[in-house]
């Protein structure tokens, strides 16, 4: 007779969508986790979105809730827009974890705790009186009180491990259970670990231990009882990989170089949330990359001025304070008329302001911050894997029209990550730069009669000096001007310029009527939780059509004749109503502004309720 216990019988269960949030102390590997489970979703054909959130503060202290990091994802069997209005399982390493997400959590969702974090000190620290998971507070929800230090301790217990030591593996233990219950494979991982401890075999064999340990404990405890089954998504076919909004930029950058035969140099200094452009593009040496790090950001703006005179794509990286010190150097830029994309990975400010909270904060600036007049190109990504197209895109037009582009992301879009569809190398479009070589009749600042662009020539092409800085330069010239009528001319130029470009951008397209009762524009990081709210209002019946614009400065030649077409317009922004102000400026439409400045993207609940109150007027 057979006296051992039986496996309990597990059920599966086959959903269409899960959302779920990691949250812990910043060192309890959270980042990690949800980076980890996000490949492994990938590598299983589900669409996703993701939402790392991160504490400002580099050591918070431990057990506070301003010291609580998050990663949530968002992944499914259809296509994916946001991480999640709510999430349907929150994983909580501590008090203060449970105490920041809770609110998150949808009415009787999963909340699986570490019942070893829940120590009199960390609720203390948290602002709890008693324990939550024992005094029914969380009747509401499906809780699951697991001992996931101890089981993480027991499992690395032969290893004679320092404590420090096993306690950072109790977040492989936490991804484990999370791969049985999803039915993720956890092979990518296992990989990732040899990978990233090579040289520390005794760190492979723990976190191997821990995240198995947690695999093993969902399949044989009796307190998880069902499965999750989530298809693949129905993606068009061909090669994915998953990719952050950072990681993309900087590939948009590369196949720029590649497509313009242009060496290409990036100035950079590190700031939160754009230094992972820096990181990134560090590993395409090969591919005729130089990255610099500055000494400040003035230093990374002015390099990168000075390698698009010497014959390079420039680029400088930075953030909305980095941005207000390049300034100066920007309108530099568009004094000399040289190729430069400035990329601002936008944040919650002013000043330091939320360094590590996403804001669309700086369009204002992007627009019109600088002396005098001085005009530029500014494009927006709308997505994680959009920041390759429009970084492709920013360098082709800073090239072809010899101007500074600032191209706008911000850090929802530079943490987030999705399934990227790799494009054809042979199907993007070549970039043509042309460098003058020919000595007869040069002047350094004629003009090409379709775009107005000047002539590059790199120093040291014979018998073609010329002078260049931030001077106004006389017509074709370019010699030093003072002359009133002269400073009119060349300021008409370079607005012209600008202008110009609108002949070479696409049209803004109409998702859905193209006239109606409600217009909803959008910009940057807004589409993902616009398109999900217009989605959900239409299968109510509500007229409610969708524009996202990612050409700013100039807009689509036929934005206007669009809004004239609505009965409202409404603009949903991460800030006090930046686009909102310009639309209205531009066009003379009562276009209401929708605006959230928490340092957090919008759920599609929200606009989808402020979409019902505009149309019931």
């Amino acid at each position: 007779m057979d006296n051992t216990t039986p496996t309990p019988e597990k059920k599966t269960e086959t959903l269409n969508e899960v959302v779920i949030h990691f949250a812990g102390d910043s060192g309890d590997g959270m980042q990690l986790t949800g980076t980890q489970f996000t490949t492994s979703s990938a590598i299983a054909g589900n669409d996703l979105n993701t939402f790392p959130d991160f504490p400002a503060e580099i050591r918070a202290p431990a057990g506070t809730t301003y010291g609580v990091s998050g990663f949530q994802i968002h992944f499914g069997s259809r296509k994916i827009h946001t991480p999640g209005d709510t999430c349907d399982v929150l994983v909580a390493m501590n008090p203060a974890a449970l105490r920041v997400n809770l609110k998150h959590l949808r009415d009787r969702g999963i909340i699986i705790a570490n019942n070893q974090g829940f120590t009199p000190k960390n609720l203390k620290l948290a602002g709890y009186e008693k324990n939550p998971l024992e005094d029914g507070s969380l009747n509401n929800y499906q809780l699951h009180g697991v001992d996931i230090s101890k089981l993480t301790a027991n499992a690395l217990e032969d290893l004679n491990l320092g404590s420090k030591i096993v306690d950072r593996c109790k977040n492989f233990f936490a991804l484990g259970l999370m791969f049985w219950m999803y039915n993720r494979p956890i092979e990518p991982t296992l990989e990732w670990i040899k990978s990233k401890f090579k040289d520390k075999p005794e760190l492979i064999e723990a976190n191997t231990r821990a995240l198995k340990a947690g695999l093993h404990y969902g399949d044989i405890t009796e307190i998880f009882t069902t499965r999750y089954e989530i298809q693949p998504a129905k993606l068009k076919p061909g090669t994915y990989r998953n990719i952050t909004g950072n990681a993309a930029m900087a590939l948009g950058f590369v196949a720029a170089s590649r497509k313009s035969g242009l060496e290409l140099y990036l100035g950079a200094y590190p700031i939160t949330p754009a230094s992972d452009v820096l990181h990134e593009l560090s590993q395409y040496k090969n591919f005729k990359v130089k990255t610099f790090q500055a000494e400040d950001e003035i230093g990374a703006i002015t390099a990168a001025i000075g390698a698009s005179y010497g014959g390079s794509l420039g680029i400088t990286a930075t953030s909305g304070p980095g941005m207000a010190l390049k300034m100066e150097a920007v309108g530099l830029a568009v004094m000399i008329e040289l190729p430069l994309v400035i990329a601002d990975i936008q944040r919650g400010g002013p000043s330091t302001g939320l360094p590590t909270k996403t804001e669309q904060a700086d369009l204002f600036q992007a627009i019109y911050g600088r002396n005098s007049e001085a005009p530029l190109c500014v494009l927006a990504a709308a997505t994680p894997s959009d920041c390759f197209q429009m970084a492709f895109e920013a360098s082709r037009i800073a090239i072809k029209y010899m101007t500074p582009v600032i191209l706008l992301s911000d850090g929802y879009i530079a943490n987030g990550a999705e399934p990227w569809l790799l494009p054809n190398a042979d199907e993007l479009k070549p970039i043509e730069a042309k460098f003058h070589t020919d000595p007869e009749n040069f002047m350094p600042y004629a003009r090409d009669e379709k775009t107005l662009a000047r002539p590059w020539v790199i120093p040291g092409t014979p018998d073609m000096a010329h002078r260049v800085g931030g001077l106004e330069k006389e017509d074709k010239t370019g010699d030093i001007s003072y002359d009133p009528e002269n400073h009119q001319k060349m300021v008409n130029y370079r607005a012209e310029k600008i202008e110009r470009i609108a002949d070479d951008i696409p049209d803004a397209v109409v998702d859905g009527d193209k006239e109606g009762d409600l217009l909803i524009i959008g910009w940057g990081s807004t589409y993902g939780a616009i398109t999900s709210a217009v989605e959900r209002s239409r299968k109510k019946g509500k007229s409610v059509s969708y524009v996202h614009l990612r050409y700013i400065n100039p807009f689509p030649k036929n934005l206007g004749e669009i809004l004239y077409n609505f009965k409202k317009i409404l603009v949903p922004e991460l800030n006090k109503g930046q686009l909102l102000n310009v639309l209205r400026a531009k066009y003379l439409v009562p276009a209401i502004g929708y605006n959230k400045v928490q340092g957090l993207p919008f759920k599609a609940a929200e606009l989808e309720t402020k979409i019902d109150e505009l149309l019931r007027g």
